[in-house]
């Protein structure tokens, strides 16, 4: 009986309990989160989608980085390639400090659209794992998602795990970038850097 029950519990420990589609920002971002949910028994697909990175030579280093941690955690990996600087542009040059809501908006909606097409029952994002981000408006950003596309958001501080994932990183040996990710947090982290000296 006490055979049977282990044997049950083991088996039961290996059962997918949901499949979820993770908004990768970043091979750096990613590690954390990929770790968190899949000790969860939870089964992840990435999603790479930010047409906001720029310069594209800076886009190109991290797509790269991503496809490398793909390989190494045979992650299965949906890209949308697409350099959208342009239209990111266009869409907040006249509200700069309201940028990172429109961004936010624009990469959870695809992955929520993203996860609907595909029937993937539920989404998130690693954008939730760094300190530097403005979580509270990404899960806002999230529910209205959510709602839109009928796709649950499944929230996870995942925070906690940064400096983890940061030691991963290192390990692994993989391309840190040192900026957000956009022109302007592009300009704000390297003019800061020149201030300072």
């Amino acid at each position: 009986m006490l055979f049977a029950i282990l044997k049950y519990g083991l088996l039961y420990c290996n059962v997918i309990v949901m499949k979820v589609l993770i908004h990768i920002c970043c091979a750096n971002c990613a590690l954390y989160p990929v770790k968190s949910l899949r000790e969860k028994n939870i089964q992840v697909y990435g999603f790479w989608f930010n047409p906001n990175i720029h310069p594209y030579t800076e886009y190109r280093m991290r797509i790269y980085s991503m496809k490398e941690l793909e390989k190494l955690w045979k992650i299965e990996m949906i890209y949308k390639d697409f350099y959208g600087v342009e239209e990111f542009i266009r869409a907040v040059v006249d509200d700069v400090n309201n940028r990172c809501s429109f961004c936010y908006k624009w990469r959870l909606e695809e992955t929520a659209k993203t996860a609907k097409e595909l029937g993937i029952e539920a989404f998130t994002t690693t954008l939730l794992v760094s300190p530097y981000q403005k979580s509270n408006l990404i899960v806002n950003k999230a529910m209205e998602a959510q709602e839109r596309y009928n796709v649950k958001f499944l929230y996870e501080n995942f925070r906690e795990g940064w400096r983890e994932g940061l030691g991963i990183s290192k390990k692994l040996g993989l391309y840190k970038q040192k900026y957000c990710g956009c022109i302007y947090s592009e300009k704000e982290r390297f003019l800061s850097n020149r201030k300072k000296k």
